[in-house]
């Protein structure tokens, strides 16, 4: 795999850094997938997100966490198809196949 780097996002005051993060890695040539969690999944509510699923190359945020936060499961986020409304398989993924990884 080329350069990679997976974001695990926890933390709903962190879009400004993930959004920096994500276009430094991608000018650098790198694949980035990033995956929302817990209360990080209430940046999929923010502005930016739509935008960050563009720039990302992968994007999934967790679906139990979503609902947790109040939010209904077929209010899909901007920039997302219901297939990346997923579970933890997508950290792992992370953790398992991607070359650099940080947490949020």
């Amino acid at each position: 795999m080329a350069k990679s780097l997976g974001i695990f996002v926890t933390n709903p005051d962190n879009m400004q850094h993930v959004m920096g993060i994500t276009k430094a890695a991608k000018a650098k040539g790198s694949n980035v997938k990033i995956f929302f969690t817990w209360t990080g999944t209430k940046l999929a509510k923010d502005p930016q997100f739509p935008e960050l699923c563009n720039i990302a190359d992968d994007v999934s945020i967790c679906l139990d966490s979503y609902r947790k936060m109040g939010y209904d499961q077929s209010d899909v986020p901007e920039g997302l198809t219901a297939d990346k409304m997923a579970t933890q398989t997508q950290h792992g993924i992370i953790i398992e196949d991607y070359d650099r990884y940080i947490s949020l």
